[in-house]
């Protein structure tokens, strides 16, 4: 449980950090049940851009945490084994809302998604929103990021 120094009540605004630097300190380890933990049991995921083409489906990264984003944290360090995370900047309000600039790095090993194995590394910044209920624990989470960087760094060229 978080630690108060006696005679100081923790603001909701503390409680929230604390729970979203918890969650990025279990990313950093690569510890996706960390990451899961962190969350409650029905807390929502959504990566806005994420989309997968597959055979007979498009995947995209909006569904629940225990679903969608363990399957799609547990990918992602699969095909990039050094995946890293730097906060850059977290900002929040006394409901429970953090907002968090976070630089995501990795070098790819495995093919991720159509993406093929580059070997390359990537540093790509995104933009992720939560919202931490009052037990502290994240309920809601969204994020976004330049797709189109991403793809560049990794050396993915599109053309329609």
């Amino acid at each position: 449980m978080l630690e108060v120094p006696e005679g100081r009540a923790i603001t909701t605004g503390e409680r929230a950090n604390r729970a979203v630097l918890r969650f990025f300190e279990a990313y950093r380890r690569q510890d996706v049940e960390g990451m899961v933990d962190a969350c409650v049991d029905n807390a929502n995921f959504r990566y806005v851009p994420a989309e997968v083409m597959r055979k007979q489906r498009v995947v995209r990264g909006d569904g629940k945490v225990r679903g969608i984003g363990k399957t799609w944290w547990s990918s992602l360090i699969d095909a990039f084994p050094d995946l890293t995370n730097d906060v850059q900047w977290i900002g929040n309000d006394d409901e429970g809302n953090v907002a968090v600039e976070v630089t995501i790095s990795g070098t790819q090993a495995k093919a991720f998604g159509t993406l093929a194995n580059s070997g390359k590394h990537y540093d790509l910044v995104h933009l992720f929103l939560f919202h931490v209920n009052r037990e502290g624990l994240i309920d809601d989470i969204v994020a976004y990021w330049d797709t189109a960087d991403w793809y560049r760094q990794l050396g993915r060229l599109e053309c329609d």
